[in-house]
């Protein structure tokens, strides 16, 4: 099979009303508001390494991956397109067969209901697979709390000489690469990531004269006279008990201002909890203006491996 075959069996594949599952494929996706008009839609696509013919030559896994897809406004018009071939390169040690393979990628969209839908085709044996789903991104401009999606990562990677463009999980050259099936062990962290946009600036009150000068003080001293308050918490929930609760987090800066965008980065350490299946809960509050949000999402958390080539990774 040449080259234009091969263009033209993904072609084919990614007009089809039935699609090939032979290569497992699972894809999420969440939004950040670039302006009140256009969001960024971060993608990520993630394929087992279990399905993936590695080839090993010198102490490396090597295999060839192309990725194609599409989005549909309204399910008919089209208005993103991804066409991609990866070359994966790993180290034979990191056994990248018993790992999930991830490809992020993104588009910039309005405000609106989208079909999505990607084909992966392996090189080595030509298998294929794709996956479909529908995503709603909404107009913020009527929301109470204007928020963003919420992202849920294990690992957050540096990306040093890569500009970070409209994607906003690229900051101060690091990546928070999303875990989208919200599966964690033990001894991994739990790094969230979400925004909030034009919250509303108020007067800061004044310290207690009594209070202790501690680093929510000493930061209430630097900010603006007018500035934003919004604070931020994460509890996990099991059985409809709370079982853990992190401090609460006050942020006064819009860190993203072209964005108006209020940037909130919250690190849990796993180790604590339990393994087993929570409801993890994030608590957001305009202190301002008394608008809320409180997001949940299932995540389950596993034992720690007991060796490096048994932890999860992406």
């Amino acid at each position: 099979m040449n080259k234009a075959d091969r263009e033209q069996q993904l072609d084919d594949e990614l007009a089809a009303q039935l699609s090939q599952v032979d290569v497992p494929l699972y894809a999420g996706a969440a939004y950040f508001r670039q302006d009140d008009s256009h969001y960024y839609l971060a993608v990520s696509l993630v394929i087992p390494g279990s399905q993936i013919p590695f080839v090993t030559e010198k102490d490396k896994d090597n295999a060839t991956i192309d990725i194609i897809g599409q989005v549909l406004e309204g399910g008919k018009f089209p208005v993103g397109r991804l066409r991609d071939t990866v070359k994966l390169t790993v180290d034979s040690t990191r056994q990248v067969r018993r790992k999930n393979i991830q490809y992020n990628t993104g588009f910039v969209l309005a405000p609106g209901s989208y079909h999505l839908k990607f084909v992966v085709r392996e090189n080595q044996n030509g298998r294929m697979g794709a996956f479909e789903m529908d995503v709603q991104i909404p107009d913020l401009r009527k929301a109470p709390l204007k928020m963003s999606s919420v992202v849920l990562s294990s690992l957050r990677t540096p990306v040093a000489g890569k500009k970070a463009g409209p994607n906003p999980l690229v900051r101060d050259q690091m990546e928070t690469v999303p875990n989208i099936t919200h599966v964690f062990t033990a001894d991994q962290h739990l790094y969230l990531q979400y925004e909030v946009y034009d919250a509303a600036k108020g007067k800061n009150p004044a310290p207690a004269a009594n209070s202790q000068p501690d680093a929510a003080n000493a930061a209430a001293g630097k900010a603006p006279r007018d500035s934003v308050r919004v604070l931020t918490s994460i509890e996990f929930l099991q059985g409809g008990v709370k079982v853990y609760e992190s401090k609460p987090v006050m942020t006064k800066e819009v860190a993203a201002p072209e964005r108006k965008a209020v940037v909130l980065e919250i690190d849990v350490p796993l180790g604590s909890l339990k393994p087993g299946l929570y409801l993890c809960q994030v608590n957001v509050i305009d202190d301002v203006s008394g608008n809320f949000a409180f997001p949940r999402f299932p995540v389950l958390i596993r034992e720690a491996a007991t060796s490096a080539g048994g932890k999860a990774g992406s």
